[in-house]
């Protein structure tokens, strides 16, 4: 049974000069514990794909499953639960300046309306398995680039998620920084969380060996177990 399902997704904008296709009949399908490189230059549909999984989007035609049901259907607190499912990371990490490292990650779960006992005891932990057990006690302000990577994908995962969803993850890092987060996303893929990587980094896809969805112009023009980036 697939995690995620993708049938006949087209996105179209209609502009002064003419209708506009960002996603063209798009399909696919994730299982539970895979690791998906989503890869294609700039504008290719990447992240107009990730905005319509999490329904931040919706498409033109076609729809979009997560665990069989439709998201673009779901009523507003079933989507609220299935976004906790899903752990998102992104380029510019996002995390709040005027709080430390612990109250970034604690504040998913303090949305999330757990208990004061269960963020104690939870954070730590999260925090301790990306590495960052001594900077709890940071603002971002005093977190290299690398180091808010890795609060961001703490906070990502301290819901359990099923899936992380990590959209250019590496953009703002330099080398030796974007491999350890890769790394570490490997690490947790291994663990047991499936996950999607959106990048256009060519080194990074053809070093880590896994399944590869090529999109070019908002189309799938390649899909491959062990893939490679060949755009």
């Amino acid at each position: 049974m697939s995690l995620i399902h993708f049938k006949n997704v087209s996105k179209i904008y209609n502009t002064v000069v003419g209708p506009l296709t960002v996603l063209d009949n798009v399909s696919f399908e994730i299982g539970a514990g895979e690791f998906v490189s989503l890869v294609g230059k700039s504008g290719a549909g990447k992240s107009t794909l990730l905005r319509s999984l999490i329904a931040e989007l919706a498409p033109s035609k076609g729809k979009v499953f997560f665990d069989e049901k439709d998201v673009h259907k779901m009523k507003h607190r079933d989507l609220c639960l299935l976004r906790r499912r899903i752990g998102m990371i992104f380029q510019d990490f996002k995390l709040l300046p005027d709080k430390t490292a612990f109250e970034n990650v604690a504040f998913a779960m303090e949305v999330a309306g757990y208990s004061d006992k269960k963020i104690r005891e939870d954070v730590p932990e999260v925090i301790k398995l990306v590495g960052l057990s001594d900077k709890m006690a940071n603002f971002p302000v005093q977190l290299s680039a690398g180091e808010k990577q890795r609060i961001a994908i703490a906070r990502a995962l301290i819901q359990r998620p099923d899936i992380i969803v990590a959209d250019e993850p590496t953009g703002n890092l330099d080398p030796i920084n974007s491999w350890d987060i890769i790394k570490l996303l490997v690490k947790i893929n291994e663990l047991g969380t499936a996950v999607i990587l959106a990048t256009h980094v060519k080194e990074i896809i053809n070093t880590i060996d896994k399944r590869v969805i090529s999109l070019d112009k908002g189309r799938i023009i390649r899909d491959e177990e062990r893939g490679k980036y060949l755009i």
